[in-house]
């Protein structure tokens, strides 16, 4: 995906939840106690895919990130 459609697919919801904390990218840079930027992570998301938390459901308005069955669920 390119940055401008993470950041539409994010839209107001908070970037954090879309990394991957599971990525090596991720615990290299120490992500969790010191997060990038919104415009940063995005950048970083569109460069490294395995970055970006998965699965991502959208169902109409509502969306679930990461593997949550009971969430997966109610979206059927």
């Amino acid at each position: 995906m390119t940055a401008m459609e993470l950041d539409d697919l994010i839209g107001s919801r908070d970037y954090r939840l879309f990394l991957n904390a599971r990525n090596e990218l991720y615990r290299e840079h120490g992500m969790k106690e010191n997060p990038p930027s919104r415009i940063e992570a995005i950048k970083l998301m569109a460069q490294h895919p395995n970055l970006i938390r998965r699965p991502i459901l959208i169902r109409g308005s509502r969306m679930v990130i990461g593997w949550d069955e009971e969430q997966a669920k109610g979206l059927l």
